[in-house]
């Protein structure tokens, strides 16, 4: 301990934000015509089939999602990155809020062609899903609060209801190959991939492990019943 503190020197710093490396989602939402809104955000975490969003106020998302309470989180792989830019100057807001108009954002209702991304019908949800995006988590919206300690955003409380990905990425029947994945990461508004793997978790053994376990019984199962594998 007392080499680690002579090696690492900290300064006390005052960031004017703390996008300290978050995969980058397109949440898809639904407009009052029915057609679709994409917004691409950077604040969200998963616990389970939680889903958490943080999402400014004023802006068509949360607007969106007030009114019709569901949603399409779309994660981005590195290679679209171009893709997600494209949306960032953009709201769906008509008139354009006083704050954003300041910032250069300019009114676009079809973000779809905007973007250059492509619209897939979504399983139990109304908003669209995006086609390009790896994954693609349908949601149901179950609790929205504004904290009184910073009352410029919310924060979404969301559900799982199904999960799409692209059938490259998944390993067996109901996992993600990380190996084979790679979230767009937004840090401190910067676009990055993920570098080379350094290790995996204890949960990872295990997960690998019952998958193979289940595999070998399946197999065996086969062998017993003489069914093509």
């Amino acid at each position: 301990m007392e080499q680690a503190a002579q090696r690492i020197h900290t300064k006390t710093i005052n960031p004017s934000i703390l996008y300290y490396g978050t995969p980058v989602v397109l949440l898809t939402t639904l407009n009052e015509d029915e057609t679709v809104n994409i917004s691409p955000i950077s604040s969200s975490w998963a616990l389970g089939d939680c889903l958490v969003l943080g999402l400014g106020l004023g802006g068509k998302a949360i607007e969106n999602i007030e009114r019709h309470p569901e949603c399409v989180l779309n994660i981005p792989s590195p290679s679209l990155w171009e893709n997600v830019e494209r949306l960032a100057p953009l709201t769906g807001k008509q008139p354009v809020p006083e704050g954003k108009k300041q910032l250069g954002f300019t009114y676009k209702k079809d973000k779809y062609g905007s973007s250059g991304l492509t619209p897939a019908p979504s399983e139990g949800v109304k908003p669209t899903r995006i086609l390009e995006c790896p994954l693609q988590i349908e949601a149901t919206v179950k609790h929205i609060r504004i904290p009184a300690h910073s009352p410029d955003f919310a924060i979404v409380e969301t559900q799982a209801v199904h999960v799409h990905a692209h059938k490259e990425i998944v390993l067996g029947e109901n996992h993600i190959d990380p190996s084979k994945w790679s979230p767009l990461i937004y840090n401190f508004r910067h676009y990055f991939g993920l570098g080379e793997q350094l290790a995996k978790t204890y949960r990872a053994e295990i997960i690998v492990h019952l998958f193979f376990q289940q595999n070998e019984r399946r197999s065996q199962q086969c062998k017993v019943l003489q069914l093509p594998m």
